[in-house]
């Protein structure tokens, strides 16, 4: 809990200089790359977590993974590094582009679906969510086999689940109850 919010804490300030720069577009592409690279690569996370791993090795791990960072980007890093708080990269760099796509009132929608979604049914999907929220929509499919079909529409906070196994799920909790 408490890293979570130093990892805010260091997204915000990060965040804010980045917009007295005019360069937080480029700090969210670095922050969106960094945060796929922690969540794809479980050794990374590893080292990063790892406190027997020195400092010094971690900073030259990242700066050789991490392409196209910017100075800020790269001062942030540093900082972490600093006050012994690499292991909250991850948690920063989420942080980081919810906070961006907030200020630029832009909400990512997930749609989870049995087989990825077909350009047509994208742009439907996409003209409802926009009809349901005033904010800028990104969709981003997810495939799950095991919903069977259907979808599962997350925006926010909000979800709605059309899946099939949800509806399954429902018809064998009323013929238990009988």
């Amino acid at each position: 809990m408490a890293g979570e919010r130093a990892a805010i804490r260091y997204a915000k300030a990060t965040l804010s200089l980045a917009v007295d720069k005019g360069i937080e577009g480029k700090i969210n592409e670095d922050m969106l790359q960094i945060n796929s690279l922690i969540k794809e690569n479980s050794e990374l996370r590893a080292v990063l977590e790892s406190p027997i791993i020195r400092s010094s090795d971690k900073k030259a791990i990242l700066t050789k993974i991490v392409s196209g960072e910017t100075e800020l980007t790269h001062n942030l890093i540093n900082v972490l590094i600093e006050n012994k708080r690499i292991n909250l990269l991850g948690a920063v760099s989420s942080s980081f582009v919810a906070l961006y796509n907030s200020l630029k009132d832009k909400e990512i929608a997930k749609v989870t679906t049995a087989v990825p979604l077909t350009k047509e049914l994208e742009d439907k999907v996409l003209a409802k969510v926009k009809e349901l929220t005033a904010k800028n929509v990104e969709l981003k499919n997810i495939v799950d086999p095991e919903i069977l079909g259907g979808f599962i529409l997350r925006v926010g906070d909000q979800q709605y689940n059309a899946s099939i196994a949800n509806q399954l799920n429902k018809l064998k909790k009323e013929f238990s109850i009988n």
